[in-house]
């Protein structure tokens, strides 16, 4: 017989399938199908693994990898929030808290409290980890929006400086990846793909 503990945990596997369906403004590099939630959070996954060794501080990098891969798990219920939405703020809403509170309760008591605790902790974006994390969220578009001849921001009419200033959270994860990250800007300008 299956015990509660196990069926609760299948139940939230089951569940998070969901995310799969997720799709996202933002294109897969160099192509023209939209990426979904699932890929997005494996891929800033693997990122967090590659790329670590530019984090600004030291980091738990198993914490991290935890973050990436449940952050959006929450577009479940609320859909996705496009980073250049003028209309809905790309912030922790009520809707996404109460998102979490149901999909991370599904599971049993101590699990949904680690995940809903390591959610929180990555929306606030205080702690070295949640620093880093936002890094690898704000790196990926980027670079698939300069592999895609601007996708979204070209899409979107989205100039320079808002693009600069939603980007400028990868300094706080790392200096370096930023500094990088202002190249790739500057080069997307150059290319008439960003207006300045």
């Amino acid at each position: 017989m299956t015990s509660e503990h196990l069926s609760k945990q299948i139940a939230f596997i089951k569940e998070i399938d969901k995310i799969k369906y997720i799709t996202r403004k933002t294109k897969l590099f160099y192509s023209d199908r939209h990426e979904n939630d699932a890929e997005h959070s494996w891929h800033l996954a693997v990122m967090a693994l590659i790329l670590s060794e530019h984090a600004n501080e030291s980091i738990d990098i198993l914490k991290v990898i935890k973050m990436v891969l449940i952050h959006d798990l929450v577009e479940i219920d609320a859909g996705d929030t496009f980073l250049y939405d003028l209309q809905k703020n790309h912030t922790n809403t009520e809707e996404e808290t109460k998102a979490a509170q149901r999909i991370f309760g599904m599971l049993p008591e101590a699990q949904a409290q680690e995940l809903l605790t390591l959610w929180l902790e990555f929306e606030e974006g205080s702690s070295n980890e949640a620093k880093f994390a936002r890094a690898m969220d704000r790196l990926e578009p980027l670079l698939q929006n300069a592999s895609n001849n601007g996708g979204t921001w070209e899409e979107f009419n989205v100039p320079y400086a808002t693009v600069y200033k939603k980007q400028q959270a990868i300094e706080n994860g790392s200096a370096m990846l930023w500094r990088y990250a202002q190249e790739i800007l500057d080069e997307s300008v150059n290319q008439g793909i960003l207006k300045k």
